[in-house]
C-alpha cells in the first residue's frame, strides 16, 4: 500500500529505508544517462546535434521543450502511481541526454575525454561533500530557497537573453551557476525529511539527479573553457 507520511514523522527504519532508495534511484538516473547519452552520440548525426544551437532561436526552442519536459516529469514524478512516477525520472533522464547532447560531442570530437572524466568526478565529489554538511549540520537551510530562486530566475533571464542578443555570458557565470546548483542540492537534500513522503523517493532522486546535472553542465563547461 502506498502511505503518505512525511519521512519526517516516520520511523528511524522508514527514513533510512527513503534515503536508501532516493539515492539508489539517484546512482541509477545517472547510470542510465550514461547509457542514453553513449548511444545518443552514436546514433545522432552530426548534423542534427549543430542544427540544436546552429541558429539564433533554435537552442532557445530545444530549451524551451526542455523545461515544458520537466516539468511534466516533475509532476509524474511525484504521482500516487509508480509506474507514473518512473515515466517521469526516466523522461527527465531522456530530457538531460538531450540537452547534454552539443556539448558532449563537442568535447568527444576534441577527444576531451579527460575533461569529461574530471568534470564528472567534481561533480560527484562535491555532491557527496554537500550532501554530507547536510546530513551531518544542524543548522537550518531553509533561508537558501528564496536565493535559489531569484537566483533562478535571473540566471534564467541571462541565458534567454545571451542567446537572442547573441553576447557570451563567460566564464563567471558558469562559476555562478556552479554556486547556484551546490545551494540547490544543499538546500534540496536538508529538506528530503520535509518535503516527501516515504513513497515519493522516486520524485526525491529526481530533483536530486536534476541539481547534479546542472552542477555537472557547468563543471564541465568551466574545463572545457580552459581548454580552448
Amino acid at each position: 500500500m502506498m502511505t503518505d507520511v512525511l519521512v519526517a514523522h516516520s520511523s528511524d527504519v522508514e527514513k533510512a529505508g527513503f534515503y536508501k532508495k532516493t539515492y539508489l534511484h539517484v546512482a541509477f538516473a545517472i547510470l542510465a544517462f550514461v547509457g542514453v547519452e553513449t548511444v545518443l552520440l552514436k546514433t545522432v548525426p552530426a548534423e542534427l546535434i549543430f542544427m540544436m544551437v546552429g541558429q539564433k532561436y533554435s537552442w532557445l526552442l530545444v530549451l524551451g521543450v526542455f523545461w515544458l519536459g520537466s516539468f511534466m516529469a516533475t509532476k509524474w514524478s511525484l504521482s500516487q502511481s509508480k509506474s507514473t512516477q518512473y515515466v517521469g525520472l526516466g523522461l527527465s533522464v531522456l530530457l538531460y541526454a538531450v540537452i547534454f547532447l552539443p556539448l558532449l560531442y563537442i568535447a568527444v570530437a576534441n577527444s576531451d575525454y579527460n575533461v569529461i572524466f574530471q568534470a564528472a568526478t567534481l561533480t560527484i565529489a562535491m555532491f557527496a561533500g554537500i550532501s554530507a554538511v547536510a546530513f551531518t549540520s544542524k543548522r537550518d537551510f531553509s533561508f537558501l530557497r528564496n536565493i535559489i530562486t531569484i537566483g533562478g530566475f535571473i540566471a534564467l533571464g541571462l541565458i534567454v537573453a545571451g542567446m537572442i542578443f547573441g553576447f557570451n555570458l563567460g566564464l563567471w557565470f558558469s562559476v555562478g551557476m556552479v554556486i547556484l546548483a551546490s545551494a540547490t542540492i544543499l538546500y534540496q537534500t536538508s529538506k528530503l525529511k520535509d518535503s516527501y513522503a516515504t513513497n515519493q523517493y522516486v520524485g526525491a532522486s529526481l530533483q536530486l539527479f536534476s541539481s547534479i546535472m546542472l552542477l555537472f553542465w557547468y563543471i564541465l563547461r568551466i574545463l572545457m573553457s580552459r581548454r580552448s
